[in-house]
């Protein structure tokens, strides 16, 4: 039997060269949209060829069975929730076959192809890697072709699922690693179980929309406005009294809000790198600062729960205090930490419509999750 071998290595390094230019020419940008991919890998298929073979009188002892395969796919995705999306696709698991003895006496070849629809769950592990899992069904054709001039095709419908990893270059692109199952209902007469290992490279449509930075701007005390002294009034008797003494410069108060996407991952209440930086540039504004009482206030967005938005506030709050009290050193009883959940927004009804979480709506409520600073003191002289 005669066939054509594909190596899918080729096509494999291709993706990879092609994301890293277009991680290259991508900024820092958004998650957000609808997405698309394409893959190729290498699939194996589980199946008793050699039973086949012999209904159609081959030796099975000089027998030369096939069961690797090039895979290739290409997908479309539709976000459910920053963690959840729907994926539906085109796969093609590769052709597998027999070859008995003598050649060419009794071969056979089988294909198979079709469509998948998926339900793609994702858990970040950093900021760019995360591990995902899919489960799904998979409407699957597969053709039989024998020696003998006798074809067969089967249709079919069973589940499939898998597991991988993904490295997003940029919000808008993501390289994928991948194990796949497929179930087959016939493969040369057998059902068969067919195992893909692939890489595909994933473009997000709307992933280019700038990310807002750390909203931190450094405290600029304001200028004591000019006291104007009064001349004395000159009397012979008694003598003037004197000047009184100017009065002390107004206590500046401080405030600066922060984002908590910035501070915080999404639902989270531990405190990330980009959101140390903005408080270390804070501490160092207040070095020139006698602090005499500091007031942290925590805001969630309007989604979720009230309870449960109080307490996210509040625990945001307490995790902005513990670090200026341990990394800065400022007395734990000058610092006070509230949450108020959701009932100041910065947001004017109307801006952000919906009542469902999609990542539009997330996005649009950024400047509701945020963490307000209150410093009264007063700049010391130098």
């Amino acid at each position: 039997m005669k066939r054509l071998i594909f190596n899918p290595r080729p096509a494999l390094l291709v993706l990879t060269v092609l994301a890293s230019a277009l991680a290259q020419a991508q900024d820092d940008t958004t998650n957000t949209g609808v997405y698309v991919g394409i893959g190729a890998g290498e699939s194996k298929g589980h199946f008793d060829s050699r039973r086949k073979a012999r209904e159609f009188g081959a030796s099975t002892n000089n027998m030369t069975e096939d069961h690797r395969g090039a895979s290739y796919k290409a997908f479309v995705g539709f976000p459910l929730s920053p963690f959840w999306a729907v994926e539906a696709g085109y796969f093609d698991l590769g052709r597998f076959g027999y070859s008995g003895s003598p050649v060419g006496s009794a071969s056979a070849l089988s294909r198979t192809n079709g469509l998948n629809l998926d339900l793609v769950g994702t858990l970040p592990i950093t900021d760019r890697w995360s591990l995902l899992g899919r489960v799904g069904a998979a409407y699957a054709e597969t053709k039989d072709s024998y020696s003998n001039g006798s074809s067969q095709k089967n249709r079919d419908t069973h589940y499939k699922f898998g597991f991988g990893t993904q490295y997003a270059f940029t919000p808008a692109v993501t390289l994928r690693v991948e194990g796949e199952r497929y179930r087959i209902d016939k493969i040369l007469g057998n059902r068969a179980d067919v195992d893909v290992l692939s890489l595909s490279l994933v473009y997000r449509f709307g992933g280019s929309t700038p990310a807002t930075k750390t909203a931190y701007t450094p405290y600029v005390p304001p200028a004591p406005e000019p006291v104007v002294a009064q001349a004395p009034v000159v009397t012979p008797e008694p003598p003037p009294p004197p000047p009184a003494p100017l009065p002390p410069p107004p206590k500046p108060w401080v405030k600066v809000k922060l984002e908590a996407d910035s501070l915080f991952g999404f639902d989270q209440d531990s405190l990330q790198s980009d959101g140390k930086q903005a408080l270390d540039k804070l501490l160092q504004e207040l070095k020139t600062v006698n602090v005499e009482a500091i007031q942290i206030t925590g805001h969630s967005d309007r989604l979720g729960s009230k309870a449960y938005n109080q307490k996210l506030s509040t625990k945001r709050a307490e995790a902005v205090k513990n670090y200026l009290v341990q990394i800065g050193g400022i007395p734990d009883n000058k610092v006070t930490a509230t949450g108020v959940g959701s009932s100041q927004p910065d947001t004017q009804p109307g801006d952000c419509k919906g009542s469902k979480p999609t990542q539009a709506l997330i996005t649009c409520l950024r400047v509701d999750r945020r963490v307000e600073v209150e410093v009264s003191g007063s700049q010391q002289q130098r």
